[in-house]
């Protein structure tokens, strides 16, 4: 149902950093799938839409933020085979942000509520509010992720064509760096960068996504020390590494999952956390999309 391309790119990144550490870092750019169905959120799509089809369901009903990356990619792959709905934190606005624009003109049904009530959006309760209102519907979770979007992740290794020792992904929810565990070999470590502030509960998330699939390891760590303030907060000195990595690399960074990544892999080979001649590969996730919401 969704298009997947055969290869992507996986660019090398050499500077004054890596050459004096001696690691070997490469970024695997799943930005450059799409601009809106690209990233992660394509591999987190790609069974649960089998799966939608596969039950017989006409509809998908999902969650986001008016610049939520999980809701362009659903936008942008949804079939005339699948209605979606689109349940959107926030009061309607006047003006609907570029990505609500897109999700509108590829037909998206977009409902608005209120914060508190988004709230609810794991409650059996509000779920049955919505079945009322919308008919019968394929439940997506806020983000994507759930076990199928943990097999559609575990593909994204296959695109990395070398032996690699680390392979860093940022983390919201914790399904994309779960699914990239349950493909590694046993010499190979998952590094994850959490975007949240106080996520220590994370490491408990993604061992419960790994336990569905029967998987008891520890080959992944989360990262919690370059959050920068938390959830889409950013900081000058954050700013300032975006804009030098940029012109440097000619790779471009969304504010909210990819800079901080990139920011946290530099800063730990500075402090010697990798050991020398290791390879790592970042995984860029995409979500350029989201990038106007920030420069407005």
């Amino acid at each position: 149902m969704i298009p997947f391309p055969e290869s992507i790119p996986l660019q090398k990144l050499e500077n004054e950093t890596t050459r004096l550490h001696q690691v070997n870092l490469y970024v695997l750019r799943l930005d450059a799938i799409d601009l809106y169905s690209g990233g992660n959120k394509l591999f987190k799509l790609k069974y649960n839409l089998e799966e939608a089809l596969k039950q017989g369901y006409k509809k998908i009903l999902t969650f986001g933020g008016a610049w939520s990356n999980h809701l362009a990619a659903i936008a942008a792959v949804s079939s005339k085979q699948l209605a979606v709905v689109a349940i959107v934190r926030g009061e309607e606005p006047k003006v609907y942000s570029d990505t609500l624009n897109y999700c509108q003109e590829k037909g998206v049904q977009l409902h608005f509520v209120s914060r508190k009530e988004y709230r609810n959006k794991t409650s059996p309760a509000f779920i049955e509010e919505l079945k009322n209102k919308f008919g019968e519907f394929y439940l997506l979770p806020e983000g994507g992720t759930n076990t199928l979007a943990v097999k559609g992740c575990k593909e994204i290794v296959n695109y990395a064509p070398i032996d690699f020792d680390y392979i860093c992904t940022p983390v919201g929810s914790g399904g994309t760096i779960a699914g990239i565990t349950s493909a590694l070999k046993s010499n190979q470590q998952a590094l994850g960068f959490s975007v949240l502030k106080g996520a220590n509960y994370l490491t408990d998330e993604v061992n419960k996504l790994l336990n569905e699939f029967n998987i008891q390891n520890s080959k992944f760590k989360i990262v919690g020390d370059y959050h920068f303030g938390g959830y889409a907060k950013t900081t000058p000195e954050l700013m300032s590494f975006k804009k030098d990595f940029e012109t440097q690399s000619n790779i471009p960074l969304d504010y909210v999952y990819t800079v901080k990544m990139f920011y946290g892999i530099f800063d730990l080979i500075k402090k010697g956390y990798f050991k020398e001649n290791s390879t790592i590969i970042a995984v860029h996730t995409g979500g350029l999309q989201g990038n106007k919401g920030f420069e407005k």
